[in-house]
């Protein structure tokens, strides 16, 4: 297969891994990278090999110079995905972009009709699309093997201390700096469900709150910061056991700790928790997301869908229990167990190298199965070697907003055509 030039758009840790996983393979090659940390560049320039004159500190200057790779890859915060992605799709890149697509309708649309006007593949990083186990169940579902599906029961296990590290003291802990977090954290699950349905739903519903991680219901001894707080070591969200606990682990290290200190050392870690934001407790932060939510969906023949994030979990794979006419499949995302009602008979079927859920260890093969996907469809020119394209991301997004209005309208929202 032709080898892809790459040039990278935020070199954290979304790009990174992407970027990593091309070089791996082959399949790619990273030309150039532009993030404002010169920390970030110089790892990329060191690791990659890329000269340092295409080591830019903005999406702006690595525009300047004209298309240079092949593809981009987009990786920055939310809300700074729009004009990376408009001016690079204007310039002819194809366009690997994280998820959310972007943090408004308007905005997402601008990028999807900037991939369409200039013919470009561009792939939303959904990553769960791309999983063996995702491959097997979908394949299950479009064979027939429970019938006609008519409900589907699906869970996001959050984790508690992943909800405490991204959306209590991390960087996804306010919608006015970030999204939603039904956008910043399960768009990637409302975009399965569709994906398993084949079809958007006509209408939805929504309910959740932030509940717990608030000054309400803050202990009266507790701390401003962990390190300073007598309750700490019973606490279930102590950033000591959590981040400490990492050192030594390298996925642990690769993420959650990298957000926290490019340090590995236990004084490392003592200095950002005593002055950065991960030290924080968990009842004394500015989050304002969700901490809980549910999401019903009713599409038009009638069947349904109900998903639940939660914080209040352990960090596992999703959980999904569909129901069809003629059968029933549980799956933990490794294994499906399915039961045929016609023959009473039960079968366990193991997905392919199923792996962990988080980002530290590939989102269970997506984040591999997405990058040699993008990778091959662009050497290739096949678009359909993609799960989805620009406006059918952008059709699920829809869904996701429509959820949002439904939560804080308490209504049920009726989607439209675009």
């Amino acid at each position: 297969m032709t080898e892809v030039t790459l040039a990278v758009v935020g070199g954290g840790l979304r790009g990174l891994t992407y970027a990593r996983r091309a070089h791996a393979t082959g399949a790619g090659r990273v030309v150039a990278v532009a993030d404002p940390d010169p920390g970030r560049r110089a790892l990329f320039v060191e690791e990659f090999g890329i000269a340092p004159e295409r080591a830019h500190a903005g999406w702006k200057e690595l525009a300047a110079g004209g298309r240079i790779a092949d593809a981009a890859v987009i990786a920055t915060h939310d809300q700074l995905h729009t004009a990376p992605a408009v001016t690079l799709a204007e310039l002819g890149y194809h366009i690997l972009l994280e998820k959310p697509m972007a943090t408004s309708e308007p905005e997402a649309a601008m990028i999807a009709e900037a991939a369409r006007r200039n013919g470009i593949l561009l792939a939303v990083c959904h990553v769960l699309r791309y999983t063996p186990y995702t491959r097997l169940m979908k394949e299950l579902v479009d064979e027939g093997r429970i019938g006609r599906l008519i409900s589907v029961q699906h869970l996001e296990p959050v984790g508690w201390w992943h909800q405490a590290h991204s959306f209590v003291r991390g960087h996804w802990r306010r919608q006015d700096t970030s999204a939603p977090m039904l956008l910043a954290k399960a768009c990637h699950d409302v975009d399965w469900l569709v994906h398993l349905f084949g079809r958007p739903p006509e209408r939805v519903s929504s309910f959740g709150s932030l509940s717990h991680f608030h000054a309400g219901d803050r202990p009266a001894e507790a701390a401003d910061r962990c390190l300073d707080c007598p309750l700490e070591p019973s606490c279930p969200y102590s950033a000591p056991r959590l981040y400490l606990g990492c050192l030594g682990d390298p996925s642990s290290e690769f993420w959650p700790l990298s957000a926290v200190t490019p340090g590995r050392t236990e004084q490392d870690v003592l200095e950002a928790l005593r002055t950065g934001p991960y030290g924080r407790c968990v009842y004394a932060c500015d989050n304002d997301v969700v901490d809980h939510q549910e999401v019903v969906m009713e599409f038009g023949d009638g069947a349904t869908c109900s998903f639940t994030m939660s914080a209040f979990t352990p960090m596992e794979h999703r959980r999904t229990r569909l129901f069809g006419t003629h059968g029933y499949i549980d799956g933990d995302g490794g294994v499906l167990r399915v039961v045929d009602f016609r023959t009473g008979a039960e079968e366990l079927v193991a997905a392919d190298g199923a792996a962990g859920p988080s980002a530290g260890d590939g989102h269970g093969g997506g984040d591999e199965g997405l990058t040699d996907a993008f990778l091959a469809a662009v050497a290739s020119g096949d678009a359909t070697l993609l799960q989805s394209d620009a406006a059918e991301s952008l059709m699920t997004h829809r869904v996701v907003w429509a959820a949002e209005q439904a939560r804080l309208t308490g209504t049920v929202v009726t989607l439209q055509d675009p």
